[in-house]
């Protein structure tokens, strides 16, 4: 695996280093010592499948609170997606910046994603699938969201939103939300 560090710190694109060959390609996705050696999450407690059937939905942003923030780490297995991670670290230099990456199940890319930051996605294509790893069982009394229009965040959306749940247009702006304690 190849980690990239992104702009904001200690999120990294994890790329694949594939050995191939005319049948296709093998790659690790996961490695323990590797995430180690970068102090990333190494314990992945849950793992969660999400299917979106139309290009331009918006599915986020979205964390879990204290005591229960998760590190995730987020790979697109079949269409693409533009995949967005804004921070909400307590006394972070970059408290409400976003960085975006296109996922792909071309590019075969995952995003490591960790605690303290909020996580969402454009479908960039129809009929999208993602597999999440979590550091922490999800606790529903203790979820968050960020509204995805927050003119103080700023968050460009390379498509027409056409598909949003009731649910993630009701999150407030940054300004009425807490900045979270990991």
């Amino acid at each position: 695996m190849k980690f990239v560090e992104q702009d904001l710190k200690d999120v990294y694109l994890v790329n694949l280093e594939k050995m191939e060959d005319e049948r296709g390609f093998f790659s690790r996705v996961y490695c323990q010592k590797e995430f180690g050696d970068l102090a990333l999450e190494l314990n992945w407690v849950q793992m969660n499948m999400s299917f979106t059937k139309n290009k331009g939905t918006v599915r986020g942003i979205h964390w879990q609170n204290a005591p229960y923030t998760d590190a995730k780490l987020v790979r697109c297995i079949k269409g693409a997606v533009l995949d967005v991670v804004v921070d909400l670290r307590k006394d972070s230099r970059s408290y409400g910046k976003w960085l975006s990456v296109e996922l792909s199940d071309k590019n075969h890319s995952a995003i490591y994603i960790p605690r303290g930051f909020g996580h969402g996605f454009q479908t960039l294509e129809h009929n999208c699938e993602l597999l999440y790893f979590h550091s922490h069982e999800y606790v529903k009394s203790s979820e968050g969201g960020l509204a995805l229009d927050d003119p103080s965040v700023g968050i460009s959306w390379p498509l027409p939103v056409v598909d949003v749940s009731d649910r993630d247009l009701q999150h407030p702006c940054l300004n009425n939300i807490n900045p979270l304690e990991i």
